[in-house]
């Protein structure tokens, strides 16, 4: 029998997920957003985040 730890993890992967989707793996952190990379492409724009050439 398995049995799961309850200990919170304090740092790595498992830490911080998208706030949309669930997603564990590239969090993008800053200004505490919490979108992975596929997300924030999609809600950028809405967020205010202008893309320059």
């Amino acid at each position: 029998m398995k049995v799961r730890h309850t200990k919170v993890r304090k740092y790595g992967k498992s830490t911080h997920y998208c706030r949309r989707c669930g997603q564990y793996g590239a969090v993008i952190r800053a200004y505490d957003l919490l979108y992975c990379r596929q997300c924030f492409r999609e809600v950028a724009g809405k967020l205010g985040f202008k893309k320059y050439d």
